[in-house]
């Protein structure tokens, strides 16, 4: 059973990528030739100036924020041309492109779930650009293809973002979304023909799809200025409910709010007993919900529990009780029961009480709870009676993730998967009667696992705060001071990074490198105490976390300081922009990708106002003091030598409008000094990063570590 929960940032499924490695490499070190960049001319607006209480602060890249100037295309193409030029001339280029073309080669598989009669589940034989979905009837039915998307695209494109099959079993509703887009279309396929219906939803953004009777329910935005469909502010979500057969112009408007823009609705329907669950919310933390019987279509939504201080996410509704995950009195969230007759929460009784460690999700299956928890930044299972009661823990491979976990009620039986930095990843059958679990779709790579090894070490940040980290890397390492050394971290939005298998990854560790991953403040790895330390005034724990995590390694001789590379994604590209201004001396290759580098204006782009709850406002005076202090764009000083930097974004990146690295990239190329490249990489017909196909994937990955071991002084050698 699917935990339903507000479709948020924080909810977006991520792919799980498994390795079959084919070969072994190692590095050695000589003395490569600088190779000269020619960094384009970018025009400086200086009339640009905002006062922020008194404090004029410049803008003179703001011109980059247009995102359809003829100005900003070429800007982009020249900025591309200086970048390619310059990885053009790294010689082992190619080979690595290559080498990961090997290492992205195998097959891999989603969670299954049940439905009807049939198993459904992802899967992908290897370097497929998206990956299949198929169904088959029980255990050991044939499996068919039932989704492809490989055929919506020539270059692999468009992506499936949300899949939902109706209550009957008759039909799939799917929302794709092209070049990377957050913004999604829904259709409409008959399983047992395999044909698309006429239905078409489009402009659906931020939105789950959920069956009752002959429709479903979504939530979408008006349809944007034609201009500005990737840069434009998302106000004004709406809620509609779709009946099989007609157009969108007929489908009925169920929710929207006049009076408050920056709000987001879905509707859910609950599983066991039906009923709609709509969540509201202002931010990537914190909601709203409401109920409604659906046997009442009459009656008015119910709130239930008010935002949006907490998170209320509902788990099933059985025989009049709804059984709701929440951290609403307890950091490390709870598993409690309400009555919607008599929601108020004295009212409310605790099924799983708070403990130590964080309760993720739960799932109910053959009359039981299968709790998910979190512990150190990996991945427990507990059995409970449906009275609360432990009954067993689960038993799992090691240290590592478990993925979704799908049952049912009714059923005894669930799936689960599970990976780790060294578990290429193994989808298990677990029984709920003989608390057994056995394989039912496992990875086999060409590649001794065996060989490498991770360690969780506990390291001390500035403050005194004891932080977790990751170490992969092959056994016997030898702590020489100069391995060759990636260390990432993300750090906000209650977040957990949690142990995963990265074929890019395994290029460096069979090159003698080590993999470090840092479980930073900002995160929800210890709970929503742990998120709000590295929230608003606070954020500069998250960057004195990773800054220290970087000199544990330095100081416990994994690596040095010309050996070290940094990087992070969305958030995590804030991370390191907001490191390398700070500590431009600890790194030797800075790679910040899709970052939010303009903190002073990051909430006037798409879905950025949803942000504020982690980051604080500009339009406040003591957090805009605070943003400003560490902002990347506006910290890079003049006559610094900062990191090799490598910059990647895209063009149709609508989560993170590219227009932050650009005037980044800009300031960075005109205040640097010294040797090192500060390049950007802007990929096309690509976006934040979800849904992107494997061969765009490659490409970039080859790009990075081409940079970064040509940075390092090192040539890989492959074997």
């Amino acid at each position: 059973m699917s935990l339903i929960k507000l479709f948020t940032v924080k909810n977006i499924i991520a792919c799980l990528f498994i390795i079959a490695l084919l070969s072994h490499c190692t590095t050695h070190s000589q003395e490569l030739e600088t190779i000269e960049v020619e960094y384009p001319e970018v025009r400086k607006d200086e009339t640009v100036i905002d006062n922020y209480f008194g404090t004029k602060v410049a803008d003179p890249f703001r011109w980059l924020e247009d995102d359809n100037s003829k100005e900003t295309e070429e800007w982009v193409t020249e900025q591309n041309k200086a970048t390619f030029s310059y990885l053009e001339k790294i010689p082992f280029r190619n080979n690595i492109r290559k080498r990961l073309d090997e290492l992205y080669n195998y097959e891999r598989y989603s969670t299954p779930f049940a439905e009807s009669d049939y198993l459904f589940y992802f899967k992908n034989d290897g370097k497929q650009n998206q990956a299949v979905m198929y169904y088959q009837e029980g255990l050991d039915g044939e499996p068919k293809v039932l989704l492809d998307p490989n055929a919506l695209s020539e270059d692999g494109t468009v992506a499936v973002n949300s899949t939902k099959i109706s209550e009957d079993g008759r039909y799939l509703a799917y929302s794709i979304s092209r070049s990377g887009s957050d913004w999604n279309e829904i259709y409409v396929r008959e399983i047992e023909t395999g044909k698309d219906l006429n239905d078409k939803i489009e402009w659906v953004k931020f939105s789950g799809i959920n069956w009752l009777d002959d429709g479903f329910y979504y939530s979408r935005y008006d349809a944007p200025d034609d201009n500005h469909t990737y840069s434009s502010k998302n106000e004004f979500h709406k809620v509609y409910y779709h009946k099989l057969g007609t157009t969108q112009a007929q489908d009925r408007l169920v929710h929207h709010d006049a009076e408050n823009p920056q709000r987001t609705f879905n509707i859910n329907v609950t599983e066991t007993d039906k009923a709609l669950i709509l969540s509201e919310s202002k931010s990537t933390s914190g909601n709203a919900i409401y109920f409604k019987d659906v046997n009442k279509p009459d009656s008015k939504f119910k709130l239930l529990a008010p935002g949006f201080d907490y998170e209320y996410w509902v788990i099933d509704y059985i025989n009049g009780t709804l059984f709701v995950l929440t951290n609403d009195g307890a950091p490390n969230q709870r598993l409690v029961m309400i009555d919607p007759k008599n929601p108020q929460k004295e009212n409310w009784e605790d099924l799983i009480p708070e403990g130590k460690s964080v309760l993720e999700d739960v799932s109910f299956c053959g009359g039981k709870i299968i709790a998910k928890y979190l512990k150190d930044a990996s991945s427990l299972l507990a059995l409970y009676s449906m009275e609360g009661r432990l009954e067993k823990k689960i038993q799992l491979p090691g240290m590592g993730t478990v993925g979704s976990i799908n049952g049912k009620l009714e059923d005894n039986a669930a799936f689960y998967s599970f990976v780790s930095f060294t578990n290429p990843g193994t989808v298990y059958q677990y029984n709920v009667d003989s608390n057994t679990s056995e394989v039912f779709k496992k990875s086999n790579v060409n590649f001794n696992i065996n060989e490498y090894e991770t360690q969780q070490v506990f390291y001390t940040s500035k403050d005194g705060t004891k932080i977790p980290m990751f170490i992969t890397a092959k056994k016997g390492l030898k702590l020489t001071g100069d391995n060759p050394t990636l260390l990432y971290g993300y750090g906000g939005f209650n977040i957990s990074i949690l142990p995963k298998f990265k074929p890019d990854v395994l290029f460096l560790l069979e090159n003698g490198g080590v993999f470090a991953q840092a479980n930073i403040r900002g995160g929800g790895e210890y709970g929503e105490t742990w998120h709000k330390a590295g929230t608003k005034l606070q954020k500069q724990n998250v960057f004195d976390d990773f800054i220290a995590a970087a000199e544990y390694l330095i100081n416990n001789k994994y690596t040095s300081s010309s050996k070290l590379a940094v990087n992070g994604r969305s958030n995590g590209g804030l991370l390191i922009g907001a490191c390398m201004t700070q500590r431009p001396d600890l790194f030797k290759v800075a790679l910040p990708a899709v970052g939010v580098m303009d903190m002073l204006r990051f909430h006037k782009f798409t879905i950025g106002w949803a942000w504020t709850d982690d980051y604080g406002s500009s339009d406040n005076e003591d957090e805009f003091k605070a943003l400003h202090k560490y902002s990347p764009l506006h910290n890079l000083k003049q006559g610094v030598s900062y990191p090799a930097t490598l910059v990647t974004t895209a063009d149709h990146d609508d989560r993170v409008v590219p227009a932050h690295s650009f005037k980044f990239i800009s300031t960075l190329q005109e205040k640097h000094v010294g040797t090192n490249p500060v390049l950007i990489r802007i990929d096309v017909k690509a976006g934040h990063g979800a849904g992107k196909p494997i061969s765009k994937i490659m490409d970039e990955q080859a790009d990075i570590w081409a940079f970064t071991f040509y940075n390092w002084g090192l040539t890989p050698k492959f074997e």
